[in-house]
C-alpha cells in the first residue's frame, strides 16, 4: 500500500474525484450514522469535493489517499494539531476503506502507515473520536490498541463520541 497526500489548494482531478466518490458511496452505512451527507445512499462528486475542500482549509490537515495495486482502497484525514491547545496529540479525523474491499487488511495497514507518519514527525500518541452509534468502529480501533479516554460531542456537528488515544512509542 502506498499513501499519497491530496494537494490542498487545487481542484481535485475528475478521475480522482470519481474514485473518491465511489469509495465514499461504498461507505453508506457509516455515512448514514454520521449524517455527513444529506443522503448516504446518493453521495455526489460535488459533495465529496466540497467536504474535502472544507477539511483541507484547516491548518495542519492532510488528506491521505491509500492505494493498493493502483486501486484507491482508503482515505485517511489527519490533523497535526487539535484546536484545543491542551491537546498535544495529532488526530485521525476520518479513516474509511472501500466497503467492497473489507476484510483484506487495508484498514489495519492504513492505520499503521498513518501512525508511522506521526512517529516520524516525533509525535508520541494519536487520538481520534468514534461516534457513540458506531460500535463496529469502536471495535476496530480498540483492536488496534486505542483506548477510550473520555466522551464528548464532536466539534463539527455536536454528535456524541468516545475519544480514543494510543501511545505510539509503547508508553501510555
Amino acid at each position: 500500500m502506498i499513501l499519497e497526500a491530496l494537494a490542498p489548494g487545487h481542484d481535485i482531478p475528475v478521475a480522482l474525484l470519481t474514485e473518491l466518490t465511489s469509495l465514499y458511496a461504498s461507505q453508506h452505512e457509516f455515512f448514514s450514522l454520521s449524517g455527513d451527507f444529506p443522503d448516504a445512499h446518493d453521495i455526489r462528486p460535488e459533495q465529496v469535493a466540497a467536504a474535502l475542500t472544507e477539511e483541507m482549509a484547516h491548518p495542519g490537515v492532510e488528506v491521505l489517499l491509500a492505494r493498493s495495486a493502483e486501486l484507491l482502497v482508503g482515505v485517511a484525514i489527519t490533523l497535526a494539531h487539535h484546536p484545543d491547545p491542551t491537546d498535544p496529540d495529532p488526530w485521525i479525523g476520518l479513516l474509511i476503506v472501500d466497503a467492497r474491499e473489507r476484510r483484506k487488511g487495508y484498514g489495519r495497514e492504513l492505520v499503521a502507515l498513518v501512525e508511522e507518519r506521526f512517529r516520524r514527525a516525533g509525535r508520541e500518541a494519536a487520538r481520534l473520536a468514534v461516534l457513540d452509534n458506531n460500535p463496529r468502529g469502536l471495535a476496530f480501533w480498540t483492536a488496534l490498541g486505542y483506548e477510550t479516554i473520555g466522551h464528548r460531542e464532536d466539534r463539527q456537528l455536536g454528535r456524541p463520541c468516545a475519544v480514543l488515544r494510543k501511545a505510539l512509542n509503547g508508553r501510555t
